[in-house]
Order: structure tokens, then sequence, then C-alpha cells
């Protein structure tokens, strides 16, 4: 899941990391209505990434699920090895993210919401 920089960009960075940073920020508080704004057209941005990302992540699961069918004999057993690859580890990290996302624009638009309300009430 990683992004796609500049040639000048020392290192990329991944949807991960930065949904971490969001996540930080968004944790520590006090946050402007106007950067609360700014986070959650990044977080609404980055969605679609992760999107991208869950369907990769789930085709190479697939793919590491039918190689152990065709090793393991049985359906549960051959799930439990596919449950062990990186594949499956990649695949639940997408989801997580996703969810991760989803939480934070949530809390972002309720932000922004009582933030709103707030100057309503300070007129």
């Amino acid at each position: 899941m990683d992004t796609t920089g500049t040639a000048s960009d020392a290192k990329r960075t991944s949807v991960r990391e930065l949904v971490h940073e969001i996540q930080v920020e968004v944790r520590a508080g006090n946050l402007l209505p106007g950067r609360a704004a700014d986070l959650l057209g990044i977080l609404t941005a980055l969605l679609g990434n992760v999107n991208d990302e869950i369907m990769e992540a789930d085709a190479e699961y697939a793919a590491q699920l039918l190689k152990c069918m065709e090793s393991e004999g049985k359906a549960n057993r051959a799930r439990i090895v596919a449950e062990t690859t990186p594949a499956y580890r990649r695949r639940c990290v997408a989801r997580n993210t996703k969810e991760l996302v989803t939480e934070m624009i949530g809390s972002l638009k309720y932000i922004q919401r009582a933030a709103e309300a707030e100057m309503r009430l300070a007129r």
C-alpha cells in the first residue's frame, strides 16, 4: 500500500503510515475545523487506495488458498494453512485499515458538525 511520490522523496510513505499519522493527530484532539476538513479530504481520497489494496490482497490470498487446497486435500486444513501466510496477513491489514479510515472519517465529520454548532451558538 505505497503511495507514489516525486523523485525528490527520500522515502515512500505507505497508506497505512499516512493513516496512522492522521490517527495520532486526531487522537491528540483540539483540531481546528479547517484542519479537520483537510484530514477528512485526505482520508476520503485514501479510501480509494485502501479499496484497491483490499482487492489485490483478496486476489493474492485466494491464489494462496487455492494452492493450499491442492496440497492439503481437506478444505478446513487448507484454510488453516493459508491463514498462516503473508497473503492472509496482508488481507487482514488492508481490511483493518479500511475500517480505521471509515471510523476516522465519521469522527472527523462529527468534529466538524460540533464545531459548526458551537459557532452558531456563539453568534
